[in-house]
């Protein structure tokens, strides 16, 4: 009777061992496609390892865009702190400055951020919340005003 409930034991523990390690091994490929969503300021109170794929939101600067062949650099805001991004390749039709965008990529040791992709944001309704509440903080939102679409359309009809 002991050596049966000795061989139930080890069943347990050999079936609790092979679910824990599945578990982990389920985790372990999910760390690689997980990305996480940072704003500026968020950025600039954390440190990242270089290499580290996220996202990036905020507002474009004002001034900050700057094209040379297929390399642009330009800024990202919360209002609160900006940040430095490269990307290399064709933005998207919506990009402009003062326009939300959310872009993918990894932080370079010189503190820059390189883009693999840009997404450009018509207005601000699809924000990520935490950046939508800094530029609420700041007075910059502009995502509940509906003459915004009116005005983009009639702006490039304009020849």
């Amino acid at each position: 009777m002991a050596k049966r409930k000795t061989q139930r034991l080890y069943f347990i523990l050999l079936g609790g061992l092979a679910v824990a390690t599945g578990v982990a091994l389920v985790l372990t490929a999910f760390e690689d496609s997980i990305v996480f969503f940072y704003s500026p300021t968020e950025i600039s109170q954390q440190t990242l390892s270089p290499g580290q794929r996220i996202r990036i939101g905020g507002l474009v600067e004002t001034g900050s865009v700057n094209a040379e062949g297929e390399t642009t650099t330009f800024s990202v805001t919360d209002t609160a702190e900006s940040l430095n991004i490269v990307y290399r390749g064709i933005l998207p039709d919506l990009f402009r400055e003062g326009q939300g965008i959310v872009a993918e990529g990894y932080m370079l040791a010189s503190g820059v951020f390189q883009a693999s992709d840009v997404l450009a944001k018509h207005d601000e309704t699809y924000m990520p919340p935490e950046v939508a509440d800094a530029i609420k903080a700041a007075g910059e939102w502009r995502g509940d005003e509906p003459q915004q679409e009116a005005t983009s359309n009639s702006t490039m009809a304009s020849p």
